[in-house]
């Protein structure tokens, strides 16, 4: 057995003491996206500090908890806090909860996340339905020995987030008179944010909003062989001619005020999944 799996097996240790059921929907709820949790029917919480080997969120506006219950009759396994490489956390740390999650049965993962919005036709408070992305993070958290068991050396990213979901949350949206983008995510290190000169590099690799997480999620969910649908809620306008200061507390006012639609439309494909 590997460390890896052995760690993973210490923590579902603990997670059998609450549940031994199975859960095939798993969410992360990114900066100021914490409300889906309202619409969970929660059937048992867990603090991070009680999970060994999980790392601990940092970031004011994270919580730490994972969550287990149901939303429309789908068992889900939340979590409402996630992790960040520009917190010190290794990306093997930042994605042993998605390890995790697999081993407890999640096959299709929800991702959500706040960004800025460079593609002129991106407003403050749209929500951008994640097709494609780039890795400018400068590391891989499938870097090192590859653990057979886990995934194959090599995985494919022809198709990082499902093409199906990504039809199903378009159909709810158009549903329910909610306009969404489709585009591409670029993570970058942080923490601070972005100069005008590198948002016209970023712009110009062909990214359409940017961000700091995301996505080594993606790539050690895509290595597990889960599905991802994945949204973004633009928080602020990054257009070098135009750039303004902005401050975290505004941003987390704007994605908090954006949320209802992205959570009604997470709530609405979990229901028909």
């Amino acid at each position: 057995m590997s460390d890896l799996v052995q760690k993973i097996n210490e923590t579902l240790n603990v997670i059998h003491k609450h549940t031994r059921d199975s859960y095939p929907i798993g969410i992360i709820l990114g900066t100021g996206l914490g409300a889906l949790v309202k619409e969970i029917k929660v059937e048992h919480e867990i603090d991070y500090a009680e999970l060994p080997h999980f790392p601990l969120s940092t970031v004011e506006s994270h919580h730490g908890k994972l969550i287990f219950g149901e939303i429309g009759n789908k068992k889900v396994v939340a979590l409402q806090g996630r992790f960040h490489y520009y917190e010190g956390y290794s990306m093997q740390q930042i994605t042993f909860p998605i390890r995790l999650m697999k081993f407890l049965g999640v096959e299709t993962l929800l991702v959500s996340n706040a960004c800025g919005g460079m593609n002129p036709l991106f407003k403050r408070g749209d929500v951008m339905i994640m097709d494609d992305h780039i890795n400018l993070l400068g590391d891989n958290p499938l870097i090192g020995k590859n653990e057979d068991e886990l995934g194959p050396r090599f995985p494919d990213m022809s198709e990082p987030y499902s093409k199906k979901l990504i039809a199903l949350a378009e159909e709810v949206a158009l549903e329910n008179q909610i306009k969404v983008h489709r585009g591409v995510y670029v993570a970058v290190p942080g923490p601070n944010l972005e100069t005008r000169a590198e948002y016209r590099y970023l712009r110009a690799t062909g990214a359409d909003v940017v961000g700091m997480s995301t996505i080594p999620e993606n790539i050690v969910a895509n290595h597990m062989g889960m599905k991802v649908l994945g949204f973004s809620i633009i928080t602020d306008e990054c257009f070098p001619e135009s750039l303004r200061p902005v401050d975290v507390s505004e941003i987390i006012a704007t994605a908090m005020k954006a949320e209802p639609k992205m959570t009604l439309i997470m709530k609405e494909v979990i229901k028909r999944l």
